[in-house]
């Protein structure tokens, strides 16, 4: 999602529609209908209608942006308890054979072969400049299994991305097949009640799976995926499970914790990464932002440092070794929330960046937003101004997360 982001959207569809004067409500709600036609829906969609969702486009799919709770209050919620998202959209996929890890390893930063079977880390697919062609979470399930989920709104470029060098790899030896899993839902469970909840549909102990990690099991009597992640900064689980049996794992979730997790939409979710300060493709990541200016240095594996062997490789590289030249940072702003595109300058009145995304923060109750400034401009407690329609407001650099992780780790 560009602009705003997706609370932004939510806003700006609801102003439209409470401004739309009667004569103009049939045209505009056949062509809405027209639209909607055109979108893919998951498994859940006719659940989501039910619960009173608000379904909006979002990377051609009809997706839910919220339901009956405010996105302030969904997101609080969230934290407080835990929050049930449907994240169908995105495309999981499975890389198989003997030399899926090594073939990977081309592709991304990350230091594949180093995973410990049943682990994944956050990694991001680069091209030859080192710019950002997608972040992904990846899992090795085993030696010969690599399994990923990339973004929705990244899929086709993503998918043609690795099946063109896929057929290249192979063209020259190497052993490596793929499989889409366009016959699975995802479902993210997040917040301090998802690890009580979900140990009521599933006899594996959950107290031993711990950030990072993945398993094959059975939840609900349905053999799924399960991955201790999420985009929340929240403990809790990614499910990929067989799409007939998604509605039934989704009532049973929500049953079994007793109303106290709650159906939450595309909107919160932006709201509860934000918080998190975590990256929004399309939005903080872009193909011309290198990883280590994206603040994901940690994410380049210490022997791929060493060795490269990825696309952009030389590029990424001299950045680590004499500094980039942005960075992405956090800011607290006063005035009104920033927004995407807003201008950042010095004190001076010199621009040295632009906000990637902005907004109200539901659990600190003030501004936060994530953008790129000038290195030297990027130390905790520099002071700025982001230019809002025309005015500056005063703002300062903070670390993030704004609000802390909770990342369910060995003690």
């Amino acid at each position: 999602m560009r602009g705003g982001g997706l609370w932004q959207l939510s806003q700006i569809l609801t102003r439209r529609l409470s401004q739309s004067q009667p004569l103009h409500r049939k045209p505009f709600a056949a062509a809405a209908a027209a639209a909607e036609t055109q979108l893919k829906k998951t498994a859940l969609y006719d659940f989501h209608v039910e619960h009173g969702a608000k379904m909006v486009p979002f990377a051609g799919w009809s997706m839910p942006i919220q339901y009956k709770d405010s996105i302030m209050d969904s997101t609080v919620s969230c934290r407080q308890n835990a929050g049930l998202f449907d994240v169908s959209h995105m495309c999981g996929l499975s890389l198989t054979g003997r030399d899926c890890v090594p073939f990977l390893e081309r592709l991304v930063i990350a230091d594949v072969a180093g995973l410990r079977d049943g682990t994944g880390t956050l990694t991001v697919f680069t091209n030859e400049r080192g710019g950002a062609i997608d972040d992904s979470v990846i899992t090795k399930v085993k030696d010969d299994h690599i399994y990923l989920v990339v973004n929705a709104g990244c899929r086709d470029k993503d998918l043609a991305h690795i099946g063109a060098h896929m057929e290249a790899f192979k063209a020259k030896g190497g052993h490596v097949g793929w499989h889409i899993h366009d016959e699975r839902s995802l479902l993210a469970l997040q917040g301090p009640l998802a690890a009580p909840v979900l140990q009521l549909v599933t006899k594996e102990d959950l107290s031993k799976m711990y950030f990072g990690e993945f398993q094959m099991l059975d939840i609900n009597g349905t053999h799924c995926f399960l991955t201790r992640t999420g985009y929340t900064g929240e403990d809790g689980f990614e499910i990929s499970v067989p799409s007939e049996h998604a509605v039934d794992l989704a009532k049973a979730i929500l049953e079994k914790s007793e109303g106290k997790v709650k159906l939450i939409g595309l909107g919160a979710r932006d709201s509860l990464r934000l918080e998190a300060g975590l990256c929004l493709y399309g939005n903080d990541m872009e193909q011309h932002v290198t990883p280590v200016e994206a603040g994901l240095t940690w994410a380049i594996g210490k022997r791929r440092r060493a060795e490269g062997g990825f696309l952009g490789a030389d590029v990424i590289l001299k950045q680590l070794e004499e500094g980039p030249p942005v960075r992405r940072v956090g800011f607290f702003s006063s005035g009104p929330p920033p927004r995407s595109h807003s201008e950042i300058v010095s004190g001076t009145g010199e621009n040295i960046g632009e906000v990637t995304s902005g907004g109200f923060s539901p659990c600190l109750k003030k501004n936060i937003a994530m953008g790129y400034v000038k290195s030297g401009f990027h130390k905790p407690g520099t002071e700025a101004k982001i230019v809002i329609r025309g005015k500056s407001y005063d703002a300062a650099v903070t670390k993030m997360p704004f609000v802390p992780t909770k990342y369910y780790r060995p003690t």
